[in-house]
C-alpha cells in the first residue's frame, strides 16, 4: 500500500490535473447543457417530452465543478449513506461459488410508489464497479430508490464487499454467468415484480454483457449505466490516465492479497504484486490459460450489443478523468434501445446536484427515465394484449425463455435451497 505521503501527493496531483484540464477545455463546453444522444424514435420523443430531469440538474453553479477529479473521488471514495442498511443473501452458484445479494433496508418515512406493477414493489438491481467496494454513489442511489418505492438490491461479485471466495475463480470483466443466476433468484423471490438494473462504472460492462447475451429474455424492464466503461480493453491498454491507474492498481493489489491462498492454483505467484499496469494485472488473474485477444473475445461488453432489447440510459460527462470521455456516439445513434445523456461536467460518477455533500442529479434522472419508459410501454400495449417486451415472465425458478437464451446453467433449474441468509 502506498504510504500516506505518496497517497496525499497523488491526491493533490489529481486535483491540479483536473483543474488544468477543465480550464483548457474552456467555459464554452461547460455551458453547453445536458445533451441526449439517441436514434430518433417514438420512445426518444416521449423521453424528451416527459423526462423533466433531462434539463437543468447539472447547471447549479459551484466552485468544485472545475475539479472533476475531486468530484470523482468524493463519489467513489466518499463516506456511504449511514441511513442505508443491508440484509444479505449468499447465493451458491452451479460451480459452488458464492455471490452476495444485499437487500436494502433503512429507517425513514414510508416509501411512496412511483412505478406501478401487478407484482408488488419493483426491484432495482445495482451492479457496482468491479473493484469490490460499495461507493457513496451506490449507497445514495439505494437511499433514493427506497424512498421512491423500489426494492433496491446490490449484486456483489465473488470475493467482493465481504463475500467469501469459495472457488479459485474470480468473475471476469464481461462474464455475466453469475449475474444471470442472481437474476433468476431475484425473479424467483419476487415473482411478477418489475426488474430494473443500474450499472456503475466498470459494473456497466457486466450489465451490458448480460443484456446482450439474453436479448429480449433478459427480464429487465429498463436499465441505466452511470459513467460506463464500455471499451475496457482500450482503457486498460492506453486509455486510463496514469494517476488513476496507479490508485486503482494499488487498491486491486491490496484486495487480491486477501485471496492469495485461494487463488494460488490459478494465479502464478508474484504475478499480481509485480503488475505495473491494469492490463498486466488483468492478464495475471484471467489470462493464465488464454491469450489477451481470446480473453476479450469472450468478455468485451459490446460483443452482443446488437442483441440488446431493453431501453438503456447511459449517463456520462465530457470531463471524465478516469475513462477520458464518453462512449462513441455512433453506438447510440444507430441503436433505438440505447440513450446517452452527455453532461459537460460531473467527472466519473460524480454528478452532484449542488455540492460535494449534496444529492446526485444522475439518480433523479435514471429513476425518471425508468418511470417514463414504463409509461411509454404501458401506453403502447393496450390492456389484454401480450406482456410487453422486457417485463418479467411468469414466475418460477429457472424460467428464462427458450434454451437458446440460457447461455449458462443448462441442465435444469436451480434448487434455491442453496441460498442462505446471513
Amino acid at each position: 500500500m502506498l504510504p500516506w505521503a505518496g497517497a496525499l501527493g497523488l491526491f493533490l496531483l489529481l486535483l491540479l490535473w483536473g483543474a488544468w484540464a477543465q480550464l483548457w477545455q474552456g467555459a464554452g463546453a461547460r455551458g453547453s447543457g445536458l445533451q441526449l444522444v439517441c436514434k430518433p424514435s417514438a420512445l426518444a420523443t416521449h423521453l424528451e417530452t416527459c423526462c423533466q430531469s433531462l434539463r437543468g440538474f447539472w447547471a447549479a453553479p459551484w466552485a468544485w465543478r472545475a475539479l472533476p477529479s475531486l468530484q470523482s473521488l468524493a463519489s467513489l471514495a466518499g463516506p456511504a449513506d449511514s441511513r442505508v442498511h443491508f440484509v444479505r443473501n449468499h447465493l451458491q452458484l452451479h460451480d459452488q461459488g458464492l455471490v452476495a445479494l444485499d437487500w436494502v433496508v433503512g429507517p425513514g418515512p414510508q416509501p411512496r410508489r412511483r412505478v406501478s406493477g401487478a407484482g408488488g414493489a419493483p426491484v432495482l438491481l445495482l451492479v457496482p464497479n468491479s473493484f469490490g467496494k460499495i461507493t457513496r454513489n451506490v449507497s445514495k442511489l439505494c437511499r433514493l430508490a427506497l424512498l421512491r418505492g423500489y426494492r433496491p438490491v446490490v449484486f456483489n461479485r465473488r470475493g467482493h464487499n465481504g463475500c467469501p471466495l469459495s472457488t479459485a475463480r474470480l468473475q471476469a470483466y464481461g462474464d455475466a454467468a453469475d449475474l444471470w443466476e442472481a437474476i433468476q433468484y431475484i425473479r424467483y423471490r419476487c415473482p411478477g415484480a418489475q426488474l430494473f438494473a443500474v450499472g456503475e462504472s466498470t459494473g456497466a460492462g457486466l450489465l451490458f454483457s448480460y443484456l446482450g447475451e439474453c436479448g429480449s429474455s433478459s427480464s429487465v424492464t429498463a436499465a441505466a449505466c452511470i459513467s460506463p466503461i464500455l471499451s475496457p480493453r482500450e482503457w486498460m491498454e492506453a486509455g486510463c490516465p496514469w494517476l488513476w491507474q496507479q490508485l486503482l492498481l494499488c487498491y486491486q493489489k491490496v484486495w487480491l492479497s486477501r485471496f492469495a491462498t485461494v487463488l494460488a492454483e490459478a494465479v502464478r505467484p508474484g504475478s499480481v504484486s509485480g503488475s505495473r499496469s491494469l492490463r498486466e494485472l488483468e492478464e495475471a488473474v484471467f489470462c493464465q490459460a488464454q491469450s489477451w485477444d481470446s480473453y476479450w473475445e469472450r468478455n468485451d461488453p459490446l460483443r452482443d450489443v446488437d442483441e440488446v432489447a431493453t431501453p438503456v440510459l447511459c449517463i456520462c460527462s465530457r470531463d471524465d478523468p478516469v475513462c477520458g470521455g464518453a462512449p462513441p456516439r455512433e453506438l447510440f445513434e444507430t441503436n433505438p434501445y440505447l440513450f446517452l445523456a452527455l453532461a459537460p461536467g460531473g467527472g466519473h460518477c460524480g454528478f452532484f446536484r449542488d455540492g460535494l455533500c449534496s444529492s446526485f442529479w444522475s439518480h433523479e434522472l435514471l429513476l425518471d427515465f425508468f418511470q417514463a419508459t414504463v409509461d411509454f410501454l404501458r401506453a403502447e400495449k393496450p390492456s389484454g394484449q401480450a406482456r410487453r417486451r422486457g417485463a418479467p415472465p411468469a414466475p418460477g425458478p429457472g424460467a428464462c425463455g427458450p434454451d437458446s437464451c440460457r447461455p449458462w446453467g443448462r441442465g435444469g433449474p436451480h434448487g434455491w435451497q442453496r441460498s442462505y441468509t446471513r
